[in-house]
């Protein structure tokens, strides 16, 4: 880790014990050498900090573009490994990016819906996460947390101090058959496999 990261790592430890309870279920799960996708659904800007929080390493996250359009952000963003991400269209040099990552034996955190949920439900995978399991066979943790949007509801700008629990899954991994049949549905349907882990995740 650099001195940004292991301070904002440490902080957002801290901050997550203090002010929201957070649990780890199933930490023991984790992969925590070479490449992996860790695989999140997607509840509220706290999400990437506290989930990604649960790895013992450094990983790779994606963003909008536009957070890091100001000085202080589009300064700090980048040394806490974050991704810019073109929300306006398929952005395929982020995806790229992701790649070249996973290569590299690095880890990552995903949203397999691609932003945050408006009502609390599970929305559909987008096959982006897909393209880049077909490109790396890398592992992917799927995890789920619960509490965030009550904590921090997608529209409102007031963060209500309640208790967060992420939720680890087993990992899975893929092979060269689960990119069979060939077509431009593997995508979204090696996506979708993942949803489906994170959406089985449970407090129970």
């Amino acid at each position: 880790m650099n001195p940004y990261y292991w301070f904002c790592y440490n902080l957002i430890k801290l901050v997550g014990r203090t002010f929201f309870r957070l649990r780890v279920v199933h930490r023991e799960r984790m992969i925590n050498h070479g490449p992996v996708i860790m695989a999140s659904n997607h509840e509220s800007y706290l999400d990437p900090p506290l989930v990604g929080s649960v790895a013992d390493r450094a990983i790779f996250f994606l963003a909008r573009k536009s957070l890091l359009a100001g000085p202080f952000f589009g300064w700090l963003l980048p040394k806490l490994n974050v991704i810019p991400v073109d929300q306006e269209g398929n952005d395929r040099s982020a995806l790229k990016a992701l790649i070249r990552i996973l290569r590299a034996g690095e880890g990552t955190l995903v949203f397999p819906e691609g932003e945050r949920t408006q009502d609390g439900r599970l929305r559909p995978a987008l096959p982006g996460l897909g393209f880049v399991i077909a490109k790396t066979l890398a592992p992917v943790v799927p995890m789920r947390i619960f509490g965030a949007r009550e904590a921090w509801p997608r529209g409102s700008s007031r963060v209500r101090f309640r208790p967060i629990t992420v939720v680890v899954g087993e990992p899975i991994y893929f092979t060269a058959a689960d990119l069979q049949p060939l077509g431009k549905e593997v995508y979204l349907r090696l996506s979708q496999r993942v949803m489906d882990a994170i959406a089985a995740l449970s407090l129970d």
